[in-house]
């Protein structure tokens, strides 16, 4: 192998996350409803994984799906919206969650669908609820902070590590943002997409 070889196996590569073998991809869904847009929130069902949570569409990224095709068969699914009616205008900043997952964030605009008549998939989402986008350009995230301390594996190698043990790891320092309305409370992921979004149409 030469450099020539080097070059054509990764030039047209898109980059991506080095640790990105669990992705996710979420929709930010924009509906409007009496002549104002707003933003679509779900309660997670009691059935499925954390059960109550208040959360965006959206779900692991299958193989061969790209992360915006991902985005709109999750709200199909979610919220049986057809496909040709969600429309992805912007692709939106990319975070983390706490476990490691990578998260792809799209907005998008739910067309020709009436909100108060959305059949929304009843075993993933026990209800729907709507933001104004007004409300979160004027009202601020509380926001705070969790720390998180390493913790190695039993068997982790300490031997192949500078100082070992006594290796200065460092901690990190999360911030959790918490929207209060009506009286849902979005907080976490949902709220930091929430407040990159809202970021960016300030900006």
């Amino acid at each position: 192998m030469d450099f020539n070889d080097v070059k054509n196996r990764i030039k047209n590569k898109e980059p991506r996350p080095i640790d990105d073998d669990i992705r996710f991809s979420v929709l930010v869904p924009l509906i409007e409803i009496d002549g104002q847009i707003h933003l679509i929130y779900e309660v997670r069902s009691k059935a499925i994984r954390q059960p109550g949570e208040i959360s965006f569409p959206g779900g692991r990224i299958e193989e061969g799906e790209s992360p915006a095709y991902a985005a709109i068969r999750e709200t199909h699914e979610e919220l049986n919206i057809n496909r040709e009616d969600i429309e992805i205008i912007a692709e939106l900043d990319y975070t983390t969650s706490k476990s490691g997952s990578f998260i792809y964030t799209f907005a998008g605009i739910i067309k020709n669908t009436d909100a108060a008549k959305i059949s929304h998939n009843k075993d993933e989402v026990s209800e729907l609820f709507f933001v104004p986008l007004t409300y979160f350009l004027e009202n601020e995230p509380e926001k705070y902070y969790m720390n998180y301390l390493p913790k190695a594996d039993d068997d982790f190698p300490y031997h192949m590590v500078n100082d070992g043990e006594n290796y200065n790891w460092g901690q990190i320092r999360y911030p959790v943002y918490f929207y209060k309305y009506a009286e849902y409370i979005i907080w976490g992921l949902t709220a930091k997409i929430t407040y990159s979004f809202i970021n960016k149409i300030k900006n």
